[in-house]
């Protein structure tokens, strides 16, 4: 299969970004990201396509389109709730010039209100109950929840344990939905839908964490109860690919639906590090392909956090490399460290091993599988100083010393570095 062009719009969503670590490694499928705003994406994306237009800009389809011509986009991932609706309506006018991964556009149109979600499963599953009002509300039902009818995530919800607190919350957002409070355990379900519309693929997890609305530490559970949710949802709504539902305890255990999305979430990273790439699998079933799902038998914990990348204007050649507390720490190589190395060799970049090592270097280099990796060896057995052996001057300087990096500084002028800086230095990839 020939590489295709696939564009996440918007890729820098914590779904667009839970898509590049899914795709990006891929030999049949070039990703391209996209957004309406600067956003973490363009340090991401090493395809990436500013100026985006916003999905409810009168002329988004003409836009869009230029854009998928434009850089021969052949399918695109929505990355965005609202995204999702969008190009699903599109394609199914026959408005969009490429596929989009999603569901059929019926799907998308349900799920994306709560209400019609509720309205559409009350008489199969268990779904919250409603109240119309707060007259409705009575002093047992508090607390109640309150979330918006369109929305994604735990974004905008809130827990009114009082009468003035339901009151305050409704008049800041008259559309939310009061709904009962569910005080139990909250499971997002991950499912996927062959082309043929069989379920082959359903595994739950706990959302132990939640931040800004996003679940940022889940474990993966085990429980039947998903599986025989999940088919009837299945059965009641046309799915294409990746897809999940979320679902909370009453006090009694029982599992009530609280939304479904036709659409990738972030923490599906959790199920990708077991052997199941939903994001991918999503890509080869919508270009015709029968896939097959087996997932490793163990269980894996995911805890999230902002992940820091960087931009820099540094131009060097040459690095020149200290060993012991740098390459070597605590005896062990630093793997970070070396993907740094491995990242200057695959740019044609020059790295010279500058070092004061006691012991025999050629030896500790064979010990620690070493050897051939270095474009040069400077083994300092003398009194000579460092910032005499750097010969080159488009270089950088990395060692543990300060004193060393301030002499090397001084004299040369170059930019330096310890290992806790390296990070700065990594480059997309």
């Amino acid at each position: 299969m020939s590489k295709r062009n696939v564009l996440v719009f918007p890729c820098g969503s914590e779904i667009g970004l839970e898509v590049h670590k899914a795709v990006s490694l891929s030999t049949h499928f070039e990703l391209f990201g996209g957004s309406s705003v600067e956003d973490h994406g363009m340090f991401v994306y090493k395809n990436y396509i500013d100026g985006m237009p916003f999905v409810d800009d009168p002329d988004f389809l003409e836009k869009i389109n230029k854009i998928i011509e434009a850089h021969s986009i052949d399918l695109i991932i929505p990355a965005h709730d609202s995204v999702v609706l969008k190009l699903a309506e599109a394609k199914a006018a026959d408005s969009l010039r490429c596929e989009v991964v999603t569901s059929p556009v019926e799907t998308c149109e349900i799920t994306r209100s709560k209400l019609r979600t509720y309205e559409h499963f009350k008489d199969v599953l268990p779904t919250p109950r409603i109240f119309k009002d707060v007259s409705e509300v009575a002093e047992v039902d508090l607390p109640v929840f309150l979330k918006p009818e369109i929305g994604q995530g735990s974004k905008g919800t809130q827990l009114a344990k009082t009468f003035e607190d339901i009151e305050f919350y409704t008049k800041k957002d008259p559309s939310l939905l009061l709904l009962e409070y569910l005080p139990g355990k909250e499971y997002t379900i991950d499912c996927f839908t062959n082309k043929e519309g069989a379920l082959i693929f359903c595994e739950g997890r706990e959302r132990q964490r939640i931040a800004n609305g996003i679940s940022v530490n889940s474990v993966t559970v085990s429980d039947e109860r998903f599986t025989s949710l999940a088919t009837i949802i299945n059965e009641k709504l046309k799915f294409r690919g990746v897809w999940f539902f979320q679902v909370k305890e009453t006090t009694d255990k029982e599992l009530v639906l609280m939304e479904i999305a036709p659409r990738i979430a972030g923490t599906m990273g959790l199920v990708r590090n077991k052997g199941v790439n939903l994001p991918l699998l999503s890509l080869f079933d919508a270009v015709g392909m029968d896939v097959s799902i087996f997932e490793n038998n163990y269980r894996m914990v995911i805890d999230r956090a902002l992940e820091n990348v960087y931009q820099h204007d540094i131009t060097y050649q040459h690095v020149y490399l200290d060993l012991d507390d740098v390459v070597i720490y605590e005896d062990k190589v630093n793997p970070r460290v070396m993907a740094f190395v491995y990242q200057c060799l695959n740019k044609g970049i020059k790295v010279h091993l500058l070092t004061r090592h006691k012991d025999d270097l050629t030896a500790t280099l064979e010990h620690y599988r070493l050897t051939g990796v270095f474009d040069e060896l400077l083994w300092i057995q003398n009194d000579d100083e460092k910032h005499s052996l750097i010969t080159e001057k488009a270089a950088i300087f990395i060692d543990d010393s300060f004193a060393e990096r301030k002499k090397v500084y001084d004299e040369h002028g170059i930019p330096v570095f310890d290992a806790h800086m390296l990070e700065g230095l990594m480059e997309k990839f």
